[in-house]
């Protein structure tokens, strides 16, 4: 059990490092003409929707971990009440 949580550690460390390391084969973001042509205006619209798209590319991984950190507790909690049955249910042995 420990493995796979080391393995699923790894590689969600290595998907989230992925995209932040720079690549030398791409010395420059490029995006369509229409961006391009947006993104050299003074206007407030192309920051808006960049932080938009920011933001709709978040909610996924937010709404997973929330969920996934929900049911570990669940399990762990489920896991303790049921340590805390056997203790009850096996005799004390006396000295």
């Amino acid at each position: 059990m420990k493995s796979l949580m080391r393995l699923t550690l790894a590689v969600g460390v290595f998907a989230a490092t992925a995209g932040a390391v720079p690549h030398a084969w791409q010395s420059q973001a490029t995006a369509c003409p229409s961006c391009k042509a947006a993104n050299e205006t003074d206007s407030r619209r192309p920051t808006a929707y960049m932080y938009s798209i920011l933001f709709m590319l978040g909610m996924p991984a937010t709404i997973f971990s929330c969920f996934g950190i929900a049911f570990y507790r669940m399990s762990r909690r489920e896991m303790l009440a049921q340590e805390a049955m056997l203790a009850e249910d096996t005799p004390a042995e006396n000295s």
